[in-house]
């Protein structure tokens, strides 16, 4: 490919996006999302949150509760992720997934990558069309280690990108 080649899909995927979210090479078969087409990429800062709980053998351990996150495109807030899970963007629109896929995160302390299938809309605007998200580049949010209070919250810091997608 020529450079002047790249240099147009590139400029070309981010005008369509709105930001620059690409895994470094390509997506796991878990997360593709064949015949779909990206609507917002955006860049996420935040904490995924646990819970102290007893597991089957009476012992207490670390269970995801929720995330919390700031999404960011081109420097800016645009919207925010919490439980459900939901996206909402500023414009008003927002959905709730469920996971449809799941691939390891690039190391043990980072969360996996995930394919979500769009399960409800609200609002209208931005996220109105679309039917799935990735999250995708990773960057920590597994919590490890003992805990010994039942109902315990604790916070791990992490960072990922999300693709909104509509079918094509």
């Amino acid at each position: 490919m020529t450079m002047a080649l790249v240099r147009a899909v590139v400029l070309a995927s981010f005008s369509l996006t709105g930001s620059a979210a690409f895994a470094a090479g390509p997506l796991p078969d878990a997360v593709a999302a064949p015949g779909e087409s990206p609507v917002l990429s955006v860049h996420a800062e935040g904490v995924q949150v646990y819970e102290c709980k007893p597991i089957t053998d009476g012992k207490l351990a670390w269970s995801f509760r929720e995330p919390i996150a700031t999404l960011i495109a081109d420097g800016r807030t645009v919207g925010r992720h919490y439980a459900g899970p939901n996206w909402e963007h500023v414009d008003g629109s927002a959905v709730t997934a469920r996971t449809a896929g799941s691939a390891p995160g690039t190391t043990a302390a980072d969360i996996p990558w995930l394919k979500l299938e769009v399960i409800a809309h609200r609002g209208n605007g931005l996220l109105s069309g679309v039917a799935t998200v990735q999250r995708i580049n990773t960057s920590g949010g597994e919590l490890s280690g003992a805990c010994d209070k039942p109902g315990a919250l604790k916070g791990a810091a992490y960072s990922a990108d999300y693709v909104f997608l509509r079918r094509d």
